[in-house]
């Protein structure tokens, strides 16, 4: 949930949302709450930037926002998706490191210079809850062709009526626009780094709708988009109508041990994570009357699955939060030891799950910045020297010191190899990037085939 920003300030990521922005706030999730604690309620801090310019805010009474931070987002051109590192000075002081999407001018100027006329929206890739969508230009006027016989408009026009006819019967989001032959194309999503794609899951709606992430997985640098199938992607997870479906999900993708206490799908239900000194058990009753069971006690924590809307004495867990937890698991290796924290509260809710989805964007942005480095180094051809000083220039504002650092001390290193280490800072690049996938995806399939005569035994 933090970052070294150098070698000695722990410096914790916070992503800009929409609100944050039109309100000139900063809202404090349970993980800066350690920065930011309940003691500096009400009191007036202070901001610090690289230039060391003073910015005053004031923690709310309660502990749970940082107000006046509008001077700030406008000196330093901050749009959403941007990223505040905070790290503390002294006692009420802080340092604040803007870090600035390189993608973001880039993309407010392609789309102001293209005429609505001349371009039109192409949809390269769909799933139930995000189209990715890109910018085409479209084909100049032509003379009006010849016509044709009545026979071949008749064909014609039964396959057009074929295809509207199929397209009507997909969900909306599955169904693709065809390109026009051979266009001349300006995608948006090759004007933005691969970082970006991969951290494409806008904050600000992660908090206000947490079931709404992507469950898609961005391209490699360099490939072509992928346009959907016509049918539903073989790929996206089943639905999960029952609570039983979505209680077994959630224990295979975040590795607890799913019990039913009463027998075979009844009675109350134990999330156990069996980590030994850090294990811990969570019972959860499906009624009122599950509650009363003998066993219910005995659970380190213990909640009621209920809707948002239902009013509940005591602990609760919802059923919105069960649904959007799952996809965020999709998302991101979420484990028991992340979510402890949020079963040891009153209500784990759709709140709850808010400050969740900040940790996987943190995720998802961290993945990215990985490809967005691997990406500027596929420019380099193989037996090459890599200056970190001008791979930096290259990279942008987008990723910083220690984290370009981190990555290519990171690609030194089995299985990847990519790297040599060299005196004086640089190193030396052993093969061309796609080389190196080819190979770490040979590596992969071999060793995917050893295991798997583990895995049918374990299962």
């Amino acid at each position: 949930m933090f970052e070294l920003e150098d070698a000695n300030v722990n410096a914790l990521r916070y992503i800009i949302t929409r609100p944050c922005l039109s309100e000139g706030t900063l809202t404090v999730a349970k993980y800066l709450r350690g920065l930011f604690p309940e003691s500096l309620a009400g009191q007036t801090l202070h901001l610090s930037d690289e230039h060391e310019r003073d910015y005053p805010v004031k923690l709310s009474d309660d502990g749970k926002r940082l107000s006046g931070l509008g001077l700030l987002y406008h000196d330093h051109n901050l749009d959403v998706n941007d990223v505040l590192l905070l790290s503390p000075i002294s006692e009420g002081r802080y340092r604040v490191s803007c870090v600035v999407k390189p993608h973001t001018e880039r993309l407010g100027t392609l789309q102001r210079e293209k005429p609505a006329e001349l371009t039109r929206r192409v949809v390269v890739n769909a799933t139930p809850h995000v189209r990715e969508v890109r910018l085409e230009r479209a084909a100049p006027p032509e003379t009006p062709a010849p016509r044709v016989s009545e026979s071949r408009s008749d064909e014609t026009r039964e396959e057009r009526d074929a295809t509207i006819t199929e397209s009507r019967r997909l969900p909306e989001a599955q169904v693709a626009v065809s390109p026009a032959p051979a266009p001349r194309v300006a995608s948006v999503r090759a004007t933005r780094p691969a970082e970006v794609r991969e951290a494409a899951l806008p904050a600000e709606a992660a908090l206000r709708r947490p079931g709404s992430l992507p469950r898609s997985e961005p391209p490699r640098p360099g490939t072509a988009p992928a346009t959907p199938r016509s049918s539903a992607p073989e790929s996206l997870p089943p639905l999960l109508e029952t609570v039983d479906e979505q209680l077994s999900e959630l224990a295979r993708l975040t590795g607890y041990q799913l019990e039913y206490l009463g027998g075979a799908e009844s009675g109350p239900v134990r999330l156990r994570a069996d980590l030994g000194t850090h294990g811990y058990d969570v019972m959860l009753a499906l009624s009122e009357a599950e509650r009363q069971h003998p066993a219910f006690a005995k659970g380190t924590y213990r909640a009621l699955l209920s809707w948002e809307k239902d009013s509940v004495s005591g602990a609760r867990f919802t059923r919105e939060a069960l649904g959007a937890l799952l996809e965020h698991a999709r998302l991101a290796p979420l484990t028991p030891i992340d979510l402890r924290g949020y079963w040891n509260t009153a209500s784990f809710d759709l709140d709850s799950v808010a400050s969740l989805a900040e940790l996987v964007s943190a995720h998802l942005v961290q993945r990215g910045t990985f490809t967005y480095v691997l990406g500027t180094l596929a420019q380099q051809p193989a037996h090459s020297l890599v200056d970190p000083a001008r791979l930096a220039e290259r990279l942008g504002s987008g990723v910083n010191k220690a984290e370009l650092q981190s990555i290519l001390e990171t690609l030194c290193r089995a299985p990847f190899m990519a790297l040599l280490p060299l005196p004086g800072g640089q190193f030396y690049l052993r093969s061309d990037v796609p080389a190196l996938l080819a190979e770490l995806s040979d590596y992969a399939q071999g060793v995917s085939r050893r295991l798997q005569p583990q895995a049918r035994t374990r299962a």
